[in-house]
C-alpha cells in the first residue's frame, strides 16, 4: 500500500483500487490511499469512497496489522479489485494539518518532555512534564504567533532508524514511538525552528496556521500540565 498523504498531504481526491473487503466489520483496504489513519494523536480521516456507482461514507480510518483500513457505512455489492475514487473531508483534514504543525511549534518553544497529546477540530492539546510550572501562557502565545507569522517552510525528511538511536533528543514525545517504515524514520522540519519524528500530515508553511490562542493550562497530577491550543480562523 502506498501512503499518498506522505507524498502530498494536500491530496484531497485520488484514484485507487479495493484490494481487501471485511464484510463482517464493514472495512475496506485500498491499494493506494490518501486517507490518514488514526495514530500519533491525530484523528483518522473521514470522507467518502465512490465505487461501482455507489457513494460509500468513510466513518473512520484506522491502522490494523500495519495496514490502513477504512471503516465504512455499508459494504454490500462492493467487490475486490474494483476501481474507486477516494474523497477526503478536506475541511477537517486541513484543520488537523494546521493544528498538528502548531503543536510542533509549541514543542519548539517549551523545552520539556511531552507526555501526551491530542489533535482535534475545535482545539488540540499537549501534556508536558512540568513539575516546576515553568510554562507561561501569555509568553507562549506571543512566541508561537511570532513563529507562525515568520512563514517558516515545513518539509519532511527521512533518516535511517539507527541515526535516531544516536540522537534520542529528537524524540520529544515520551508516549508515542516514532513511526518506522523499512528501517527509516520520517522527520518533520520547520525551518530552523523544529525537527522531530512524525508520521502525520502538516501544512507547507507556518503562515497557513493562522492566529493561535493558548487556552486553559491545566494541572494533570503532580508532574504534568496540559496546554490547550485553539485556532482563531
Amino acid at each position: 500500500m502506498a501512503n499518498l498523504f506522505e507524498i502530498n498531504s494536500y491530496l484531497a481526491e485520488f484514484k485507487s483500487k479495493i484490494i481487501k473487503i471485511n464484510r463482517e466489520e464493514k472495512m475496506l483496504e485500498l491499494k493506494e490511499t490518501a486517507f490518514y489513519a488514526k495514530s500519533g494523536g491525530q484523528p483518522g480521516d473521514i470522507g467518502e469512497i465512490i465505487a461501482d456507482n455507489q457513494n460509500i461514507k468513510v466513518l473512520e480510518t484506522i491502522k490494523k496489522e500495519g495496514k490502513i483500513i477504512n471503516i465504512v457505512n455499508r459494504i454490500e455489492n462492493l467487490k475486490e479489485n474494483s476501481n474507486v475514487i477516494g474523497k477526503i473531508n478536506w475541511d477537517i483534514r486541513y484543520k488537523h494539518m494546521r493544528m498538528h504543525t502548531a503543536l510542533h511549534l509549541m514543542c519548539s518553544i517549551i523545552p520539556l518532555s511531552v507526555t501526551g497529546g491530542q489533535i482535534g477540530y475545535e482545539k488540540s492539546r499537549l501534556d508536558f512534564n512540568d513539575p516546576n510550572k515553568v510554562i507561561n501562557k501569555e509568553d507562549l502565545e506571543k512566541k508561537i504567533n511570532l513563529l507562525v507569522e515568520d512563514d517558516h517552510e515545513v518539509i519532511s525528511e527521512e533518516i535511517e532508524s539507527q541515526i535516531l538511536e544516536e540522537k534520542p533528543e529528537l524524540v520529544r514525545t515520551m508516549s508515542v514511538k516514532p513511526p518506522q517504515i523499512d528501517g527509516k524514520i520520517r522527520l518533520i522540519k520547520i525551518g530552523n525552528v523544529d525537527l522531530q519524528p512524525c508520521g502525520g500530515t502538516h501544512v507547507k508553511s507556518t503562515i497557513e496556521i493562522g492566529k493561535i490562542k493558548i487556552g486553559k493550562i491545566e494541572n494533570k497530577g503532580k508532574m504534568n500540565r496540559r496546554v490547550n491550543l485553539i485556532l482563531l480562523n
